[in-house]
Order: C-alpha cells, then sequence, then structure tokens
C-alpha cells in the first residue's frame, strides 16, 4: 500500500474517532515529516518500512536537535500509525516496536514567589497606568492559572456559564472531551468576578462573549494567542532560571498543592490526571520529606502512652 495513501486513511480513521483538533495536527505534522523522509530514501510502501528505516528517520532529526522529549512523541505518532496498519492487515509486525524510547531528563520548572510577585506587579502597574485591557486580561489569566492549575486549552474554552460564582466551582472540559466540576477559592472568585464587570464595560456595545478570555475583537483566545502573552511577558521579564508558559503555571500549582500536604487523591482530582500514577510521580519529586510526614501523622501523636 503506497505510504501517502495510508496515511491519509489513517488520518480519516482519527478523525471519526473524534481526536482532538490539536492531536490530529500533531498526527498530520509528524506523519508528513516521516513521509518526506521515507521518499528520500526511496520508500513508497508501507511494506517497505523496517525497523532500521525508523532507526535512521529518529537519528536523523536527533541530530537536527531534537531533545528526547520531541523524539519520544515522533515515535509515539508513527508507532499508532503503524499499529494501525497492522489492524487493517496491510503489514504482519510493527517495525517500530522494538525501538526504545529515548530517555528524558527529569526537569519541570516552576514558578518561585519572587517570579509570581514580578509577574503580578508588571500587570498591576500597567493597569494603574493605563487601564488596558490586556493588562487586566493577561493579570486575570495568571491569577486564574496559578489558582486553578488549568491546561492552556482549558483555559481558553472557559465560558462565563461555566463558573459558579455563588458556589466557587469550574466547569472544565478537559483531556479526552471530559467535562469536570473542580472547587476554586475566593481568591479565584473575586478576581473573576471584578474581570467580568471590567469586560462588561469595555464590550458595552457588542456585548459580553460567552468566552471568559478574549482578543480585543471580544473574540475567543486561542492557543497560540495564549502563548504569545507569555512570550511577550518572558521578554520583560527576562527570567534566567525558568521558562514562562502556562504550563508552567500549572506545575506550579501541583507543586504547591503537594508542598502544603495535600493528600494525593486531592491533587489528582484537581489537576484531573487521568491516572494517580502521574500524580504520584509528581508527589515523589515535590513531597514533603518522611520524616516531617511521620512527626505530623504519626498514630501515637494523639494517643496518651
Amino acid at each position: 500500500m503506497l505510504l501517502k495513501f495510508a496515511i491519509r486513511d489513517f488520518l480519516d480513521d482519527r478523525e471519526f474517532k473524534n481526536v482532538t483538533p490539536k492531536t490530529l495536527q500533531s498526527y498530520h505534522d509528524i506523519l508528513k515529516q516521516f513521509e518526506d523522509f521515507c521518499l528520500e530514501n526511496e520508500v513508497v510502501n508501507v511494506q517497505d518500512i523496517t525497523a532500521s528505516l525508523m532507526k535512521q528517520y529518529i537519528l536523523y532529526y536527533q541530530k537536527k536537535g531534537n531533545n528526547a522529549t520531541t523524539t519520544n512523541s515522533k515515535l509515539q505518532r508513527v508507532r499508532a500509525f503503524l499499529n494501525y496498519m497492522v489492524e487493517c492487515e496491510v503489514i504482519k509486525d510493527n517495525p517500530s516496536k522494538k525501538i526504545p524510547k529515548a530517555r528524558e531528563d527529569i526537569r519541570i520548572d516552576v514558578f518561585t514567589d519572587y517570579h509570581i510577585k514580578q509577574m503580578l506587579n508588571y500587570y498591576r502597574r500597567i493597569k494603574q497606568r493605563e487601564k488596558s485591557f490586556y493588562a487586566y486580561r493577561d493579570y486575570s489569566i495568571i491569577v486564574v492559572l496559578l489558582g486553578t492549575g488549568l491546561r492552556q486549552s482549558e483555559l481558553c474554552s472557559l465560558k462565563w456559564s461555566d463558573i459558579d460564582f455563588q458556589y466557587q466551582t469550574l466547569s472544565v472540559f478537559g483531556k479526552n472531551r471530559k467535562r469536570e466540576s473542580i472547587p476554586v477559592t475566593e481568591k479565584v472568585i473575586m478576581e473573576l468576578s471584578a474581570y467580568k464587570i471590567f469586560c462588561e464595560q469595555v464590550f458595552a456595545r457588542r456585548g459580553l462573549s460567552e468566552y471568559v478570555f478574549t482578543n480585543t475583537y471580544n473574540k475567543p483566545m486561542t492557543p497560540n494567542a495564549v502563548q504569545n502573552v507569555f512570550k511577550r511577558l518572558a521578554k520583560i521579564m527576562n527570567f534566567k532560571d525558568v521558562r514562562l508558559s502556562s504550563h508552567t503555571f500549572r506545575h506550579t500549582f501541583c507543586q504547591r498543592c503537594i508542598q502544603s500536604g495535600m493528600s494525593t487523591f486531592a491533587v489528582q482530582r484537581l489537576m484531573r490526571h487521568s491516572s494517580i500514577v502521574v500524580t504520584e510521580r509528581y508527589a515523589a519529586m515535590w513531597g514533603n520529606d518522611l520524616k516531617e510526614q511521620n512527626d505530623r501523622f504519626n498514630p501515637l501523636n494523639t494517643i496518651d502512652i
């Protein structure tokens, strides 16, 4: 079977299975790159893809600068495509199944109190001086991300109707198209309440958008727009020791919850991890000292002996 037709068939299958647009685009980009590499090596049929060719593909792009995370992402996407070819009986075995994942350096960026204060103070100064829409919006974005641990996609899809101001909860449309309700603190609710009033004033003629975070045209922000907000802020802040991104805010939320003594189960629910194994990995990295935990929670603490 010709590779280009096989890839097209696979992408149609992923779309039929209702994967997210972001995932579908990832499959498209990586498989297009893989197809081009195969053609350059005179491989046009799926049946001619070998383990050796797969290794050449991985090594070629590692030499061009792909890190371990990018390498593993590409391997995962191509492996899924070849598994599909096995299911369709185009090939008998997946030539990529014995290729090990690249070892990733485990380093997760988080913000310190200094980083957070610097960012918020910057926007406070602009709000007081210029009262610009961008300053109010971006300040609110930071508060919401720090106070909820929302993913970037969840932030962009957040609607005013998802917020229960009375009972202080958010309805989040998260990964795998799953909607979940999470509690939020009073500080986040107060910030969102003030921001809503501000937006009602700014967009009085057009009417308030159903989406919480919008651009100046009252259209919902895209993930790319949020990334650009943090790229601009990163140049201004010039932090040398941390990456300024929406995911760093999520990691910071998770770290603070764990280090404050919150249970792993509670952290999993707030972070909406699909598996508690993921949460436990973070807990092992950031968890409180074992002796400190034992001293605090040992059953003998409440028994007179």
